[in-house]
C-alpha cells in the first residue's frame, strides 16, 4: 500500500513538473504570443516531408517541438489557399522530401497547388535525393530544381508483399482463418508462402492505374507525352545532368540560388516564412466566412474501446462516437464532412461507428471525404447514404470480413508448456490459443462470419440504393481503386476536399460563392488538456507503449512491422487471440508502392 501511495505522489508530482516546466519553456520563446505578420513581398517556404496525417497535431505550446511535427492534409490546404490570396504571399518554394503518404495525399497537394497558382504566383521546386512521391508533387511546380550531384531516384513502381507461414512453421505456430470473399485474403500472408491469383490480379491493376496517372501527370506539368516520361522513367534513377538531359528537371543549382532565381521571378524580397509559422496566422480577409462547416476526421484502424486521445492513430467506438456527437448537438456546424482515413478493423466496432454517423446524417447535411484508406471497416462506416468524394488513388471497397486465431500448440509443445483446460459450454474453448480448432467449430465460425458479411453487402446495398446482387460481385473482399469504385458504383465523385466542400454547400443550401469556416473535430488538444484528462492520458500512456513496441519490432523487421496484418499478427501472438469477438473487416493488405 505505501509503495502504491508512493507512487501515486511521484506520479502527479512528475506531471506537475512537466506542466511549470513546459510552461516556462512556451513563455521563454513566446509560444502562444502575439505572432508576427507576413512581411511584404515574402516568399513562402513548403517543406513536405514524412508523413501529413488527417487530424492535427497535439499543441504543445513549445516551439522547438512543434515545428518537429508535421501539419496536417487540412493545415496543408489550408495555408495554400491562404497564400494563393494573402497580397503579402508573391510566391512558393517547395520542398519535398523523404514523404511517406499514400498517393490519394499526393494528388490532393497536386490540386491545391494548381489551385494556388490560379493566382499568378510562380511555384518553384527544390529536390533532395527525390523519388517518385516527391517528384510527383514537385511535376506542379513551374520550374524544377536539384543540386549537380544529388540523385533523382524515378525509375517506376513497385509493390513489395510479405508472407511469413515459413517462419510461423519453424517457431511451431499456425494461423487460423475463416474468411468470406475470395479478394479478403489478409491471412494470406500468415497460411500461404506466395500470393493468390486474386492477390495479383488486384495488386497489377493497383499498378497499372498508379503508373498511368503519374506518367500523365509528369507529362501534363512538364509539357511531354507519356511515351516520353515513360523512356525517361525507364533510364533511371537520374544523377542531375542526366535529369536535364531527360526533361525532369530545368536546372541544377544549390538552394540560394533556386531562391534568387524565384525572387527575381515574383520580384519579392529577402523575406521567407516558413509552413509552420504561416499556418498559426489568421486567414487573410475574405477568405473565411461565419458559416461552420465540421471536418470530422476517422483515422487509423478501427478498434473498441473506451478512450482515444485524438491523435493515438486509431479510431476508438467511444472517441469516434464522442466526436460524432459533439459535431451533432453543436448548432453552429451547418454542415459536416466525414474524412476517412482507415484500413479497417473491428466489425462491431465498424458498426456501432455507422449507426452514430447515421444519426448524424439525419441532423446535418453531410459528405463523405475518402482519403489514401477507405477500405473494408473504413468503407462500412461511410455507408451513411451520402455523397462519397474519392481520390483516383484512394483505395476502398475490401466488402469482406474475416475470423482468425493463433493456435500455438506447436510451440508450447516446444518449449514444454502444458495448459489444462475445463470447460462449461459447446463452444466454450473456440477462442482456445492451445489447440487447432475443429471442424464443428470452424462450421460456427464459418456460418457467424457470412452473416456478418451479408449484412455488410446489405449495407452498402441499401446505401448505394442498388440491389444486394449488384453488389455482392462487387465486394469479396476485392480492394478498388477510387477510380474503378467510380467506374463500379461504389462511390459518387472524385475529387478532394474543395469537391466535398462544394457538396456540402449544396446540400446545406448555402450559395456556391458563400465563404466558410472548416472547423476540425476532434479538436486539436493541448498538452495541459491531454495531462489533465483520465482517458487522454491513458490513450497517450497506451500510444507511447505502442510507439516504443513498433519501433523494437521495426528494428528487427524493418517497415514491414508498420502494416495492419503484421501488427495483427504481433497482437494474436501476445494475447493468444484478436482483439474481442474476432470478426474483423480489415483490407485485405496494406499495400505500399514504392
Amino acid at each position: 500500500m505505501k509503495r502504491f501511495l508512493f507512487g501515486c505522489f511521484f506520479g502527479v508530482l512528475f506531471v506537475g513538473l512537466v506542466i511549470v516546466v513546459l510552461g516556462v519553456v512556451a513563455v521563454h520563446y513566446g509560444g502562444g504570443a502575439h505572432k508576427s505578420m507576413v512581411a511584404d513581398n515574402s516568399t513562402l517556404v513548403l517543406h513536405l516531408e514524412g508523413d501529413l496525417p488527417e487530424r492535427t497535431a497535439v499543441d504543445y505550446g513549445v516551439p522547438f517541438i512543434s515545428e518537429q511535427q508535421p501539419l496536417s492534409i487540412v493545415e496543408n490546404w489550408q495555408l495554400l489557399r491562404n497564400a494563393g490570396a494573402d497580397p503579402h504571399i508573391r510566391a512558393i518554394l517547395l520542398e519535398p522530401r523523404g514523404l511517406s503518404v499514400g498517393w490519394a495525399k499526393l494528388e490532393e497537394l497536386r490540386m491545391d497547388i494548381a489551385n494556388f497558382k490560379k493566382s499568378g504566383k510562380p511555384v518553384y521546386a527544390y529536390l533532395r535525393g527525390a523519388g517518385m512521391r516527391e517528384y510527383y508533387v514537385a511535376s506542379m511546380a513551374d520550374r524544377i530544381f536539384t543540386s549537380p550531384e544529388d540523385e533523382l531516384d524515378v525509375k517506376g513502381l513497385r509493390a513489395e508483399l510479405m508472407y511469413v507461414k515459413g517462419t510461423l512453421d519453424k517457431l511451431g505456430v499456425e494461423m487460423e482463418f475463416e474468411h468470406v470473399g475470395k479478394y479478403k485474403d489478409a491471412p494470406d500472408m500468415f497460411t500461404k508462402t506466395g500470393s493468390s491469383p486474386e492477390t495479383r490480379e488486384v495488386i497489377n491493376a493497383l499498378l497499372d492505374q498508379f503508373y498511368g496517372d503519374f506518367v500523365g501527370a509528369v507529362a501534363e506539368g512538364r509539357k511531354k507525352t507519356p511515351d516520353e516520361v515513360r523512356t525517361a522513367i525507364d533510364n533511371g534513377p537520374f544523377v542531375g545532368p542526366e535529369a536535364v538531359k531527360y526533361g525532369l528537371v530545368d536546372e541544377l543549382a544549390y538552394e540560394d540560388q533556386v531562391v534568387a532565381k524565384l525572387k527575381d521571378k515574383s520580384k519579392s524580397s529577402d523575406a521567407r516564412i516558413s509552413e509552420r509559422d504561416y499556418v498559426e496566422l489568421p486567414a487573410p480577409a475574405g477568405v473565411e466566412g461565419q458559416t461552420k462547416i465540421a471536418l470530422l476526421v476517422g483515422e487509423g484502424e478501427i478498434a473498441r474501446g473506451s478512450t482515444n486521445g485524438g491523435n493515438d492513430g486509431m479510431i476508438t467506438t467511444a472517441g469516434m462516437v464522442k466526436a460524432i456527437r459533439q459535431v451533432r448537438d453543436d448548432d453552429s456546424i451547418k454542415g459536416v464532412i466525414l474524412r476517412i482515413d482507415s484500413p479497417g478493423g473491428d466489425g462491431i466496432a465498424s458498426d456501432d461507428i455507422l449507426h452514430e454517423a447515421k444519426l448524424l446524417s439525419q441532423k446535418k447535411p453531410t459528405v463523405i471525404s475518402m482519403s489514401d484508406l477507405a477500405a473494408s471497416g473504413g468503407y462500412f462506416i461511410a455507408m451513411t447514404g451520402d455523397p462519397l468524394v474519392a481520390y483516383r488513388s484512394t483505395e476502398t471497397g475490401s466488402i469482406g470480413v474475416f475470423f482468425g486465431k493463433p493456435n500455438l500448440k506447436g510451440l508450447y509443445d516446444k518449449i514444454g508448456l502444458h495448459k489444462e483446460l475445463m470447460t462449461r459450454g459447446k463452444f466454450a474453448d473456440i477462442d482456445n490459443e492451445g489447440a487447432p480448432m475443429n471442424d464443428v467449430q470452424r462450421a460456427k465460425l464459418r456460418t457467424e462470419i457470412e452473416q456478418f458479411y451479408k449484412s455488410f453487402v446489405g449495407k452498402v446495398a441499401d446505401s448505394r440504393k442498388r440491389k444486394f446482387e449488384e453488389v455482392e460481385p462487387l465486394a469479396q473482399g476485392r480492394v478498388w481503386t477510387g477510380a474503378q469504385a467510380k467506374q463500379n458504383g461504389l462511390v459518387d465523385e472524385l475529387g478532394g476536399i474543395d469537391r466535398a466542400i462544394e457538396l456540402v454547400k449544396q446540400r446545406a443550401k448555402l450559395q456556391a460563392s458563400d465563404k466558410i469556416k472548416l472547423v476540425a473535430y476532434p479538436p486539436r488538444k493541448t498538452l495541459l488538456q491531454i495531462l489533465t484528462n483520465r482517458e487522454d492520458l491513458t490513450a497517450l500512456e497506451s500510444r507511447i507503449v505502442d510507439l516504443r513496441m513498433q519501433a523494437r519490432m521495426e528494428d528487427r523487421l524493418g517497415t514491414v512491422a508498420e502494416d495492419p496484418s503484421v501488427r495483427l499478427l504481433l497482437r494474436a501472438l501476445m494475447t493468444g487471440t484478436l482483439p474481442p469477438g474476432g470478426i474483423m473487416s480489415l483490407m485485405p493488405y496494406r499495400v505500399t508502392i514504392h
